[in-house]
C-alpha cells in the first residue's frame, strides 16, 4: 500500500501541481520516505530540508497525525499505508487581547 505525502498549497508548484503525492512502499522511516519524495520532486528538498539534510525549522512533518519532533525525527517509522503531512510553522499575526476580542 502506498503511503500519501499531503503537502501544502505554496510547495504544490514544486510537485508539479500536486498536493498529495503517492509514494510506493519500501520508506521504513522519514528520511528513506524523503529521499523517494526528492527522487519525485527534486525542487522540494530545499524548501523542507537544510543543507546538512535536517528538516528546516519552520516546516513540520507529522507520520499518521503525530509530529515527528516528538517520535524520532527522521528516525521516525513510516507504517505502509501512512498519511504523511509537511506542514509549514505558523507563527506571527496579533492575538486576540491584541485586537480587542475578549
Amino acid at each position: 500500500m502506498a503511503v500519501t505525502v499531503r503537502i501544502p498549497s505554496y510547495l504544490a508548484g514544486f510537485a508539479s501541481g500536486q498536493n498529495e503525492i503517492a509514494v510506493e512502499d519500501g520508506a521504513t522511516n522519514v528520511r528513506e520516505l524523503l529521499e523517494k519524495v526528492w527522487h519525485l520532486h527534486p525542487a522540494l528538498k530545499d524548501r523542507v530540508v537544510d543543507e546538512q539534510g535536517q528538516i528546516r525549522q519552520h516546516i513540520n512533518i507529522f507520520v499518521d497525525g503525530e509530529a515527528i519532533r516528538l517520535t524520532g525525527n527522521q528516525e521516525t517509522p513510516v507504517p505502509s499505508g501512512a498519511d504523511v503531512m509537511i506542514v509549514p510553522a505558523v507563527s506571527g499575526g496579533k492575538s486576540s487581547v491584541d485586537v480587542g476580542i475578549g
